[in-house]
């Protein structure tokens, strides 16, 4: 039987924009996953999505709500405490790649094993494996202005899975990429879901994308739709 990685219920979050302009983000959202899914979230433009994923990753914090992270209390979670279970529990993956341009491939996947707390002989080893994984051994030494789009998702998605993460986030993964390198990033994750049992939860706006998951979230003004 699968562990539920995430049971959040109730989630609220509001910002405020100016003195009479407050942006209700979500208003009541509830989600589960459970281990070994791969799902994706969607809705209109401006629904919560980026704010849920956010506060799933404990990059924001919720206004009022319920949220379990692989059977921890997160709203019991100190900031300082916060960064450690980010960098071990949870991998990220962004839309603009969000590497670092003065480092080559290998550098960059390795620079998350440090934040997890892998000993250098560690980080480079998963590194080196997860760069087998990906196809990219030939180009371990580029940094990411000499790779392609489809290229440098891939080392961020090695660099998303360096700690052995419960579970990954992905914020419109393939939203920079052209039809067919999006297919071959999704083909990639969902390999990645049927073989290693890794979860996905990803937000996207292309329905395309989507139904390619095996589980659809939807939202719509914030809530549940």
């Amino acid at each position: 039987m699968s562990r539920t990685l995430i049971q959040a219920k109730n989630l609220r979050k509001k910002y405020q924009m100016s003195k009479t302009n407050i942006v209700q983000a979500l208003d009541g959202v509830d989600i589960e996953v459970q281990e070994g899914d791969f799902s994706a979230i969607v809705g209109p433009s401006g629904c919560g999505k980026s704010t849920l994923l956010h506060i799933l990753g404990l990059l924001d914090k919720l206004d009022e709500g319920e949220y379990n992270l692989d059977g921890l209390d997160t709203t019991k979670i100190r900031e300082k405490d916060a960064n450690q279970i980010r960098a071990k529990k949870i991998g990220f993956i962004f839309q603009g790649f969000n590497l670092i341009p003065s480092l080559t491939a290998l550098e960059n996947i390795m620079q998350a094993g440090k934040y997890g707390g892998l000993n250098a002989r560690q980080r480079k080893e998963r590194a080196e494996e997860l760069l087998d994984v990906m196809g990219l051994q030939e180009r371990k030494k580029h940094k990411p202005n000499e790779l392609s789009g489809g290229q440098q998702q891939r080392v961020a998605i090695a660099r998303a899975l360096v700690n052995k993460p419960a579970i990954i986030l992905a914020d419109e993964p393939t939203g920079e990429l052209d039809s067919a390198t999006s297919k071959d990033i999704i083909d990639l994750l969902k390999k990645l879901n049927q073989e290693n049992n890794q979860t996905f939860l990803m937000v996207t706006h292309n329905m395309e994308v989507a139904e390619m998951c095996k589980k659809i979230i939807r939202l719509k003004d914030g809530r549940n739709a």
